[in-house]
């Protein structure tokens, strides 16, 4: 028998038109949990474009634990947030 956990990644994982997983998402979080992923992806991706943890603690007015988390995450081997990031971006930063 499958898991919550695992049913909700399925469901996810189904979901693969935009506008529908726009829905999901504002109907299963709050506004304040849509804006904490908002805020994870964001100093993802200021981290991948090298800028200094102070300077994003100092940005978005957050700890540096947070972005402490994101730069573990960044360095770990097969890390699928790193290369999401580097389809993304790579072409345009030419990093």
């Amino acid at each position: 028998m499958e898991s919550d956990y695992e049913d909700l990644i399925r469901i996810f994982t189904n979901t693969t038109d935009e506008k529908v997983m726009q829905q999901l998402f504002e109907e299963m979080f709050t506004a304040g949990e849509q804006k904490d992923f908002t805020l994870r992806w964001n100093l993802l991706k200021d981290l991948y474009r090298g800028i200094p943890q102070r300077e994003i603690a100092a940005n978005y007015k957050i700890s540096l634990c947070k972005i402490t988390r994101g730069s573990k995450i960044l360095k770990q081997k097969g890390s699928y947030c790193r290369k999401l990031l580097s389809d993304r971006y790579d072409d345009h930063l030419h990093i």
